[in-house]
């Protein structure tokens, strides 16, 4: 029996991706710097390897908000300022907040059945009001943001924090959804409760990170949740 939902936020409900892209277009403009595809496309690289290290306890959330500028600029031999570049981005992008496909319908149809929870590696002063501006806070019985908790996913501590705050709580009646391996998956893994991958773009998987599922769409959640169910 499932009781209690954890789900990622960016890039699971909420589209990163798009928020990320019109943030840093607007961000390059702002700072004169063209905002062609590619570097954007850049951009993103560096951004999602600096947050991959900060997973693995190697970068401070502070160190990747402005390194992942410094890299980029220093690449492209410009003269912006990465702290000035930080400020404008974050608050660019917490005015972003689409939702992935189905991603307003996972809701609907889990709301009332389970207890949700948001898990997000995001920091606050982003989240916050993308959470707030998109109407996704409505269906959460909590919101548990690492910037808050003092760890990230995928460390033990961060999903500690979260069964600490949840009353008569139970791992074995709790999964995570959510579209990162080395976050998402390896936290629940480490947790001890059920892992659901979602992997919209068919991503290759990894040995040493085996979600007990993975789903290519967000309905297919529900189906997954009715064979746990009936197992």
């Amino acid at each position: 029996m499932i009781r209690w939902i954890f789900l990622d936020l960016d890039d699971t409900i909420l589209d990163f991706g798009q928020a990320e892209d019109e943030a840093i277009r607007k961000t390059f403009s702002f700072l004169g710097i063209p905002p062609t595809d590619e570097t954007v496309a850049r951009y993103s690289a560096i951004n999602k390897a600096q947050w991959e290290a900060l997973e693995r306890g190697e970068l401070t959330r502070e160190e990747v908000q402005v390194r992942r500028f410094e890299i980029l600029f220093r690449e492209l031999g410009s003269a912006a300022s990465p702290e000035e570049a930080r400020d404008y981005y974050m608050l660019a992008l917490s005015r972003e907040h689409g939702f992935m496909p189905f991603g307003k319908e996972l809701l609907d149809a889990l709301y009332g059945r389970y207890k949700l929870y948001i898990a997000s590696n995001g920091t606050l002063s982003v989240q916050t009001p993308r959470i707030a501006d998109s109407g996704v806070g409505r269906y959460f019985d909590g919101i548990f943001i690492s910037e808050q908790l003092g760890a990230v996913k995928p460390q033990k501590e961060f999903f500690d924090a979260c069964f600490a705050a949840i009353p008569d709580f139970s791992p074995r009646e709790a999964v995570i959804l959510g579209d990162s391996l080395s976050s998402d998956i390896l936290g629940g893994i480490r947790a001890g409760i059920r892992t659901c991958w979602f992997n919209p773009q068919g991503k290759a998987g990894r040995e040493d990170i085996r979600p007990d599922a993975e789903i290519r769409e967000l309905p297919a959640f529900l189906s997954l949740l009715e064979d746990w169910e009936n197992a």
